[in-house]
């Protein structure tokens, strides 16, 4: 014996106003299924609001954290690369530093380089009326050490002196020049100004004393 089931599904908007809610097995086919769609999709959309919106929130903090993450390494490489710069212009400064300080004399080469200044003149032809070391000024790391000299002699030789001084291999600069009319010749005043780096000990010293005079503040 065989059964055979017929369904129409044609739907007729008609036929949904007529439906009788206390008895839905009555509704025509195309009724229920319209029904059971849509509670199906409330109950998808029912559970996705209050079963998976931990989860979406937690998919929202992954993806804000991925591209905090990902600002931070983007500043960070910039960093690295800035770094790399700043190191090779530091060691470039220290080289050009220590070249400087070459020039500079010790304190026992002091007395050799103010004889190299006297003899600059001297073998330009130069008279020296005064040749007088002034006191040292301490500047942080160096020493400064003024001399007033006064010379003189022709136009040439004074410009010759005053490039020999310059071509000393320890740096010696000629400051408050004034030249003057002397009998036949030019007289040249000027202050020679030498620098010198501090030793250990006047390094240690210097620092002590610093740290007195910071202690009296208090």
């Amino acid at each position: 014996m065989k059964m055979k089931l017929n369904f129409n599904f044609k739907f007729n908007p008609d036929e949904l106003k007529n439906l009788n809610p206390k008895d839905p097995g009555g509704w025509p086919w195309s009724a229920k299924i319209i029904s059971f769609v849509g509670i199906f999709v409330a109950v998808v959309l029912l559970g996705a609001l209050l079963d998976w919106q931990s989860q979406w929130d937690e998919l929202q903090r992954v993806q804000n954290e991925e591209m905090q993450l990902r600002d931070t390494f983007l500043a960070r490489k910039k960093e690295a690369i800035n770094l790399d710069l700043i190191k090779k212009q530091l060691t470039e400064t220290q080289e050009s530093f220590g070249a400087l300080i070459k020039q500079l004399p010790s304190k026992s080469e002091m007395d050799a380089l103010l004889t190299d200044i006297n003899q600059a003149g001297l073998g330009r032809g130069l008279q020296f009326e005064l040749f007088r070391p002034g006191a040292e000024t301490i500047n942080g790391s160096f020493a400064e050490l003024p001399i007033t000299i006064k010379v003189t002699g022709d136009y040439d030789d004074l410009a010759n002196f005053a490039s020999d001084i310059a071509m000393l291999s320890r740096i010696v600069t000629l400051n408050d020049i004034a030249i003057s009319p002397a009998n036949q010749n030019l007289s040249m005043d000027a202050v020679a100004k030498t620098f010198r780096y501090l030793d250990e000990n006047e390094l240690a010293a210097q620092q002590a004393a610093a740290k007195a005079a910071g202690a009296q503040k208090k």
